[in-house]
């Protein structure tokens, strides 16, 4: 709009702030923006200077300066530059073939009805066709750490196969309830689906259940806060869904700040915490050579457990499992 007008205030917007009534006329008119045009007297009401909280009264005049103009609109599902950005800091690591994104705890991997910001949408800031990374593993979504993707149709499905043949090496720190004993070994506890919608939990079950996966996971003890938390290394060899949230439970010793798989003592001892559960290294052949190493830095949700219990991020065997070999 390049013109100077003058518009009136409808009854139906007796008593609406100044800023407001722009806002519903012009909604690409930012809080700057409008703050700058009424301080310099371009804005007025009746004639008189306003504010941008100035309560407008039904008949009044609002002159209105040359705006400037929206935007061009965005194509459906174009991504926010903002949103671009946000995905571009993430990256722990970046070639011609593999993508790999330090996801932060509260972020889903993939959309669903009321989910509409995910690490699938994010993606967008690569491109779109054959330039889109593609998912190959996921994480829950209030898990931080390690997300690889191949960055073509060939690298995605060699890294997949990856995953789906136990070559990859997901190692997990967590910060659980009590005093693990024994402090390593393996735990071999057949899991199955229970419940429904946001009550559906992953339970164990006899081996012999038409409903049980099989699911395995090793386990060091990397550090104690005396009989109260654990620090510990986890390395799920299998794949299933909230296998190591499952697996702590079971074992008496739940993953703090956990809203689903908790017992009376690790709800008491969560309190202010998040989900201490953070992907922290990924070690997997690459699609065209050698292997690739992957660690993600430890995520504020887990920083946060550190310094509570005095365990020192430093101090952790960057390969845990080593000895057990």
């Amino acid at each position: 709009m390049r013109e100077v007008r003058t518009l009136y205030v409808d009854k139906g917007e007796e008593g609406v702030r100044l800023d407001r009534w722009f806002k519903r006329r012009w909604p690409h008119l930012n809080h700057i923006q409008l703050q700058k045009l009424t301080r310099s007297g371009q804005i007025r009401v009746d004639g008189a200077r306003a504010k941008p909280d100035t309560r407008l009264a039904a008949g009044a005049q609002v002159r209105v300066p040359p705006l400037p103009d929206a935007p061009p609109a965005r194509e459906k599902g174009e991504l926010d530059p903002r949103d671009a950005a946000f995905a571009r800091s993430l990256v722990i690591y970046e070639d011609e073939e593999v993508l790999a994104l330090n996801k932060p705890s509260g972020l889903a991997v993939q959309g669903g009805t009321k989910t509409l910001k995910h690490v699938d949408r994010l993606l967008s800031a690569w491109g779109e066709g054959l330039e889109r990374p593609r998912l190959v593993h996921r994480l829950d979504r209030d898990t931080s750490g390690v997300l690889v993707l191949g960055k073509s149709p060939q690298a995605a499905a060699k890294l997949a196969g990856a995953f789906a043949k136990r070559r990859a090496q997901k190692i997990y720190w967590a910060i659980v309830s009590g005093f693990p004993k024994p402090g390593e070994g393996v735990l071999d506890l057949p899991l199955a689906k229970k419940g429904v919608g946001d009550r559906e939990m992953m339970v164990p079950v006899d081996p012999k259940d038409e409903r049980a996966e099989t699911a395995e996971t090793e386990f060091v003890t990397i550090a104690r806060a005396g009989p109260r938390a654990a620090w510990m290394a986890l390395w799920p060899h299998t794949g299933r869904t909230h296998q190591l949230r499952a697996h702590m439970l079971a074992m008496g010793h739940p993953i703090l700040g956990d809203p689903k798989y908790n017992n009376e003592a690790s709800v008491s001892l969560s309190e202010g915490l998040k989900l201490q559960l953070h992907a922290r290294r990924l070690i997997l052949p690459h699609p065209s050579r050698g292997t690739l190493a992957l660690e993600a830095p430890i995520s504020p949700e887990l920083r946060a457990g550190f310094q509570r219990f005095g365990f020192d991020e430093h101090e952790a065997d960057p390969e845990p499992f080593k000895r057990r070999r």
